[in-house]
């Protein structure tokens, strides 16, 4: 690989942040202009490890474990991306931060987009990658095919966790194989994420975000159709999806700009994260100094 792993960030702090009814697990460090990360599946928060570190020296870095992963609760439902968005909205109130830039994969992505469609206020900058969002044009090329294999075996009620149980590692390590070209994923990053989808409720939370994506696409819908994103927005493609979702934002957003990771998979932040942090650097620091008013007073 040409891609050298960045220094990992040794200060984490893990607290359990009450929001919308439910407790996220939350790793924070840094100081600075706020940053949110967000994981998709099947990540947790340590997704972003070899990025934290890096990021953490001029920012202050949340990255949650999503409702139903990791350490989180695991919800009976609310896993649609509108949900979903009010609960990290809640966990940058918990944390007195008045703006944050989002940064967000997968399925996270939805969930970003959401949050700066409603809370304009709140995200002051937005970094998505690869990701689809909702019906939205622009994707249709993508999907000539046919969305991937996995979304409707995801989707089917009962079924995905009652095939896949005692055989999670397995089915967990083909998606980290395919979303890093192959690439060996540091061994505490992998055995956490196994650990995270082991067991029948891990995995029907995880299957739970796929169940909720038509409710997710017409939170979208609704969205677009009474606003736009006005911040500055970065969208980041690798494999499968290139500038898929860079097409489907050019016409909701106001200034925007897309990059293709070339020879690089699904899994960004595992597979390139030198190159990731290349393309965030800059984009965040804008933000910089912070200011006194990016906190909210605390209660």
């Amino acid at each position: 690989m040409s891609d050298t792993a960045p220094p990992r960030a040794s200060n984490v702090e893990l607290r359990h942040i009450e929001t919308n009814g439910i407790h996220l697990n939350v790793a924070t460090v840094g100081a600075g202009p706020a940053v949110v990360l967000l994981h998709g599946f099947p990540h947790t928060w340590r997704l972003w490890s070899e990025i934290i570190g890096p990021l953490s020296t001029h920012h202050q870095v949340i990255a949650p474990d999503l409702r139903g992963f990791g350490a989180s609760t695991r919800a009976s439902d609310g896993y649609d991306a509108g949900t979903l968005a009010i609960d990290i909205d809640g966990v940058l109130d918990a944390l007195a931060v008045r703006t944050a830039a989002v940064v967000a994969i997968d399925a996270g992505t939805p969930v970003a987009v959401l949050l700066a469609l409603r809370r304009p206020d709140r995200v002051r900058r937005l970094v998505v990658m690869e990701a689809l969002l909702g019906s939205l044009p622009g994707a249709e090329e993508f999907l000539a095919a046919g969305p991937p294999w996995w979304f409707g075996f995801h989707a089917v009620p009962g079924l995905a966790e009652t095939v896949l149980i005692g055989h999670e590692a397995q089915y967990v390590d083909w998606f980290l194989t395919a979303g890093t070209r192959g690439r060996d994923v540091p061994p505490d990053i992998h055995d956490a994420f196994i650990d995270a989808y082991t067991g029948v409720d891990a995995l029907r939370c995880a299957f739970s975000y796929y169940r909720a994506l038509p409710t997710t696409a017409r939170h979208l819908s609704d969205a677009v159709a009474g606003g736009r994103l006005t911040m500055p927005t970065l969208a980041i493609g690798a494999h499968p999806v290139g500038a898929a979702l860079e097409r489907q934002l050019r016409p909701i957003t106001d200034d925007l700009t897309g990059h293709l990771i070339p020879d690089c998979g699904h899994i960004i932040p595992l597979d390139r994260p030198g190159e990731l942090l290349s393309l965030l650097a800059p984009f965040l620091a804008a933000d910089q100094p912070a200011g006194p008013h990016n906190h909210l007073p605390r209660r």
